[in-house]
């Protein structure tokens, strides 16, 4: 289940003025960084077709790590950097573009194009065409069991309003999936399958964070902690020389709580988990990620994994 949304984070955000500061970034499934003490400054940023976006940034450490904490990619995320603020501007600017092209919940987005144009070859930008390329291979490579066409199963899912789906229609989903339907050729994308629907759920966010990273060396930054909930890029190290922390999140625990830190430089952290969005009912909890071969919540002991 969603557990933080970008209305709640503009709630937050205006009423108590306190984001994250310190340089720990707790890190967790689609989960918001740890609040520590320290007042930022809120401004108003373009906006996204799903909701109004509120970028705020955080106060300058004594060692000069600046950072902008905004709501994006379903998700809060953190970037601090040994950067100017304009610089942390354009990484955010960044990553509402990729939203704009790669959310199957806008509209006019490149994935929802392609999920609505029945089966007819549609232009996407660039980065669309390179993510989805990059999908199928990682899809071949791992026999199908990771499958961006999966989506056709997960919009028939809520969970936000704990709803399963109806099993016939599910049944009948999972025929439709099978990244085998999914052409590239330059820009161009077909879904061979009019019934198939695509979702980059599972690839978007590294595929920003590594984006970001790039812009970040570009600019000649020597220390950067990207956090995209869930997804975590350090670059360089901090200004002392020592590699940045990463805490993970307990994921039989409340929020905030680390069952294990690890140091990370150059390198990303990538966490996925049950225990983000989730429901229960009758007795059987349901979580957000599918096993392509059945459309129902892949059948597993384990309750989170970090890469």
């Amino acid at each position: 289940m969603r557990q933080f949304t970008r209305r709640k984070f503009l709630e937050l955000s205006v009423a108590a003025g306190v984001v994250a500061a310190g340089q720990l970034a707790l890190h967790g499934c689609s989960a918001p960084a740890n609040e520590d003490s320290g007042t930022s400054m809120a401004a108003t940023a373009p906006s996204s077709e799903s909701n109004e976006a509120t970028l705020a940034y955080l106060p300058t450490a004594d060692d000069g790590l600046a950072g902008v904490e905004f709501f994006a990619l379903d998700t809060v995320c953190t970037i601090k950097a040994y950067a100017s603020n304009d610089l942390l501007e354009r990484l955010y600017k960044r990553c509402v573009y990729f939203e704009e092209h790669l959310s199957r919940h806008l509209e006019n987005s490149d994935v929802s194009r392609i999920n609505a144009a029945n089966g007819e070859p549609v232009e996407v930008a660039t980065e669309t065409a390179d993510v989805i390329a990059q999908a199928l291979l990682y899809s071949k490579e791992s026999g199908g069991l990771f499958d961006i066409t999966v989506g056709t199963a997960l919009e028939l899912w809520d969970f936000e309003q704990g709803i399963v789906p109806n099993e016939e229609e599910l049944a009948e989903a999972v025929k439709h999936i099978g990244w085998q339907g999914v052409t590239v050729e330059g820009n161009t994308v077909t879904l061979l399958d009019p019934r198939t629907r695509i979702d980059l759920g599972g690839i978007a966010k590294g595929y920003i964070a590594d984006d970001l990273a790039r812009m970040l060396r570009e600019a000649e930054c020597e220390g950067a902690l990207v956090n995209l909930g869930g997804n975590v890029y350090a670059l360089g190290t901090k200004a002392d020389g020592s590699e940045w922390n990463i805490g993970l999140q307990d994921p039989n625990d409340a929020r905030g709580a680390v069952i294990g830190k690890m140091k990370a430089r150059d390198a990303s952290v990538v966490t996925s988990g049950l225990y983000e969005r989730n429901f229960e009912r009758d007795g059987v909890l349901y979580y957000h990620i599918l096993d392509p071969l059945t459309g129902y919540p892949a059948k597993t002991d384990v309750v989170s994994v970090s890469v």
